[in-house]
Formats: structure tokens, sequence, C-alpha cells
């Protein structure tokens, strides 16, 4: 993979103006109502590497082609099955992204080598706009470095990308703050691949037969960004409390709270969310708001695995592994 060289980073409120970047073979931030994805024409093999490069991302880690209309998916797929047109009809625009069979067109860089492709219609206004003004479907992971808490405002993209990609979209903090939902689309029975804010009833209201990936399926879980590799890691060490504890944390060290449950004593930092939602949607960048303070170990409450829950849930474990 070719090395990432120090380019200036132009920071940018237009859509129209970021969009130049990717028609012109290069790499940009944009702000969707997930994360902060980076982004490049999923056609063009060389400025997917060159997001490979900016986040040392594995090569073995796919990632999501995001469109602006319908019309789009037919470019990056093959074939379209009943249940992921149900899907469609259901979810899209929104944060709920479907695995399908890659067409020819689309380069096995995007696809860590796989012979599908997921694909996402963000429902972001500013999004929405950008890749319009690009003209092509836009392949984009998170905007971080590879491992890092994802970015869910445009100052964390450029904390972690600043001087490594050509263009940041500047918009407002993202409203979810967790990565879209994944369900796997190419065989006859969908499988929830990665937890998001669509949840796995919602899924099921539409499609009845959809099921949970399995934990030992490997194979499956090569299809979603995320699932193999560490991810949504602070350098702070992330412990998981039991949900509703009221116990003080440690006497020694420099630590942090995060949780739906108040009355826990203790800790430099600490942020008490109104509703689950709310975690979900501060978690991330509380994570690098602790980095930044030197804080060296991170408490966070659990909470029910229902809707968004479950999704936080699974960031947790992921951000706890060591």
């Amino acid at each position: 993979m070719r090395e990432t060289l120090p380019v200036r980073t132009k920071i940018t409120t237009s859509p129209t103006e970021a969009a130049e970047f990717i028609r012109d073979r290069g790499i940009g931030a944009f702000p969707t109502e997930t994360v902060y994805g980076l982004g490049a024409n999923v056609f063009d093999a060389d400025a997917v590497e060159k997001i490979f490069a900016a986040k040392m991302r594995p090569a073995d880690n796919p990632l999501i082609a995001h469109v602006a209309n319908l019309e789009q998916i037919d470019e990056l797929t093959s074939v379209i099955g009943e249940n992921a047109r149900r899907f469609i009809e259901a979810f899209f625009p929104g944060p709920l992204t479907l695995v399908l069979k890659r067409s020819a067109r689309v380069p096995l860089i995007a696809t860590a080598g796989l012979d599908t492709i997921g694909v996402r219609m963000p429902r972001h206004e500013l999004a929405r706009e950008f890749l319009a003004a690009c003209g092509v479907p836009v392949v984009a992971p998170s905007a971080n470095l590879s491992g890092r808490p994802s970015p869910t405002t445009w100052q964390a993209v450029l904390e972690d990308l600043g001087g490594r990609i050509d263009c940041i979209l500047q918009g407002e903090a993202t409203e979810i703050g967790l990565e879209s939902t994944v369900v796997d689309c190419s065989a006859e029975i969908p499988v929830l691949l990665r937890q998001g804010a669509v949840s796995l009833d919602e899924l099921r209201h539409v499609v009845a037969e959809t099921v949970e990936l399995a934990g030992d399926d490997c194979e499956a879980a090569a299809k979603s960004p995320g699932l193999r590799h560490k991810h949504y890691s602070p350098t702070a060490r992330v412990v998981i409390m039991g949900a509703g504890s009221s116990e003080p944390l440690p006497p020694s060290g420099r630590l942090a709270y995060i949780g739906i449950s108040e009355g826990v004593a203790g800790g430099e930092l600490q942020m008490v969310c109104r509703s689950v939602e709310e975690y979900a949607h501060a978690l991330f960048e509380f994570f690098r708001e602790c980095d930044r303070a030197g804080i060296e170990m991170i408490y966070c409450e659990a909470v029910p695995e229902t809707g968004i829950g479950a999704a936080l849930m699974d960031r947790l474990r992921r951000a706890a592994a060591k």
C-alpha cells in the first residue's frame, strides 16, 4: 500500500466544493446521520487505495458504498433480491447498509476481495447534496484512524486525519453517533451482521425471516466492516459496569464515567445521559474527550439490549476487548 504523503486538508462548508476533490480522484470526509465518512469514487481503485493508506486500515476490511439515489444501486450490484427491495423501500434513505452481490465494475480493493458490496443511502441532507454533486457512488468508511473511536464531529476528523486527506466537509455533530446497521442480503435469508440504529425487531417487521449473525460465522462477518478487527477504542482502558450500578469508582487513577445512572461518585470526567439514545450519540466523542484529558480508565454503564441499546452494547464490548 502506498505511503500517505502530507497534504493540505481543505475545510469547507460547500458540498459542491468538497465533491470536486472526489471527482479529481481525491478523498474527502463528509457528515452523515451516523458518523463522518471518508469518501472516494468507488470505481477508482487508486482513490480507494488512498482511503486505506490515510486511515492505516487493514486491506481485508471492506468498505460501504454511499449512493445519492436508487438508480446508483444498479451500478454497484449484479442483483437486488426481493428481501433487499423490501428493506430499501422501508429504510432508504437512512442508517441501514445492505450487503449485495458486487457488480464487475466495482474494484476488489473496495470489497476486500469479496464478491459482495455494502450499499447505503444516507438521509443526512448535507451528505445527500455532497453525494449528488459527486455524481458517482462514494465508498466511505468512518473518517478516523483505524481502530480509533469513529468521528461524530468534523473536529474529530481533523484530529485524526488532518494532513492525510484532501478535504473535510464541515457539518454539525452527527445525529445518531453510531455506525449503520449492516444486513447481508446476498443470500436467501437476510443476516444482521452489525447492530445499528435500525434494530433487529424493525428488520423483522419488514422481513420476518431475518436472523442474527452466529458468533462463529467468520465468513459472514467478513462481509461487514467493524467485525474482524479491534474498533472504536480510545487510548484509555474501557470497563463496562452493570446497569444501574451506584458503586463509586476506584479511589486511584485518572478515571471517567459515562452512563444513564446518576450517583456514581468519583472520576475526573462524568457524563450522565438522559436516555440510551443520548448515550449512543455521545459515546465516541466522550471517548475522545477522555483521551485528550489523559484519562486512564473509562467506566461505561451497560444498558438493556433493545433498540439502539443493542448497538451501543456492541460498541462498548468491542472498545473494551483487549
